[in-house]
């Protein structure tokens, strides 16, 4: 059990320079810090430290063979880090950067192998928040940070969400709010001469092609016995305590599923947007947002909301896949435990 220290620096316009200092030792001798990006928390070690990173794994109860990504906060800190940068890279860093992008690229074995998963790419990104901006500069090291939540749980957009899961197994947990996008980056293989989209994310496929043209979606999307180039790709995440469903079609045919189920004696949790909420019935129902760009804000939230002992099934609406639409259907058909 270690002794979790919390630095709570959501509303300090400064971003609390002791706390960043404090924090930012921590990574340098070899422990793991928790702190907001502007897509979800990360939990994060010196990504040079194969010793530090073993505890990111160790904490999480993350499998090896899942690569981690290595966080920068500029340009040229990440061109330390990777053999070459393609012509289209160096255009999305220009449109992108900082932000919920991670471009997956030649590693130069900077950092270790435990980050890589054995693998001769890594992913980097530079997030763009300004207590991992702080961090990242003050630490002044590559940060090796996946999402800081048990392995297999939703991601956590809130602190609270990383102290319920992690409080004793990391050194600290930087409290910097509520984080933005609330789905974590979009992961793009740089690597081959047409980037290709390991993990849809905060940028969406559409605005990738707006600045390189032509963008492919990786078919380790669906095939599950492709060796992971990405978190995110292998294996079963984002699932709340309880099962979840998700249930395509109108309003009444989710009412219909919630009738059934619930004359089989199950207690019904509901996700959906704003109008589909208002126009049915269940135990307990969280309402996502208006739209999909705050529904994508509210998802984990809401999934972690649904309590062992509340109910006994989570029925999910499915959403349309345009645009930000298919990272929330990707992260909801990971989390289900059937798809109707």
């Amino acid at each position: 059990m270690t002794d979790t220290k919390r630095w709570n620096i959501q509303n300090d316009e400064t971003y609390n320079n002791q706390a960043i200092y404090e924090a930012a030792q921590l990574i340098k001798r070899g422990e793991t810090v928790a702190f907001p990006t502007e897509t979800v928390y990360g939990l994060g070690a010196d990504a040079t430290d194969g010793a530090a990173v073993a505890k990111i794994f160790q904490a999480k109860g993350r499998p090896q063979d899942n690569p981690l990504i290595a966080h920068v906060a500029t340009i040229d800190q990440l061109r330390r880090l990777v053999d070459n940068l393609p012509a289209y890279a160096e255009k999305l860093l220009q449109a992108f950067s900082p932000g919920p992008l991670t471009l997956v690229l030649p590693s130069n074995g900077t950092c270790s192998a435990n980050v890589t998963a054995g693998l001769s790419s890594i992913g980097v990104r530079i997030p763009d928040h300004p207590v991992a901006q702080a961090l990242l500069k003050a630490a002044d090291v590559p940060v090796a940070a996946p999402s800081a939540n048990l392995s297999g749980k939703p991601s956590p957009t809130a602190a609270d969400h990383v102290w319920e899961d992690l409080q004793g197994k990391i050194a600290g947990l930087l409290d910097g709010g509520a984080t933005g996008v609330g789905l974590e980056s979009t992961v793009i293989d740089c690597t081959q001469e047409i980037p290709i989209i390991l993990r849809p994310g905060g940028i969406t496929k559409e605005q990738l092609e707006e600045v390189v043209g032509t963008v492919m979606l990786d078919p380790g999307l669906a095939n599950k016995k492709e060796k992971p180039k990405s978190p995110g790709m292998k294996y079963r995440h984002y699932s709340p305590e309880v099962p979840l469903w998700l249930v395509a079609g109108r309003a009444e045919n989710i009412q219909a599923i919630i009738d059934r189920e619930k004359t089989n004696g199950n207690r019904i949790g509901v996700l959906a947007s704003n109008t589909t909420a208002g126009k049915i019935q269940a135990d307990e129902i969280i309402a996502l947002g208006e739209n999909i760009g705050e529904i994508a804000t509210h998802l984990y939230d809401g999934l972690r909301k649904f309590k062992q002992g509340d109910v006994d099934l989570i029925i999910c609406e499915s959403f349309s896949e345009e645009g930000i639409g298919q990272a929330v259907m990707n992260r909801l058909k990971k989390a289900a435990e059937y798809i109707v």
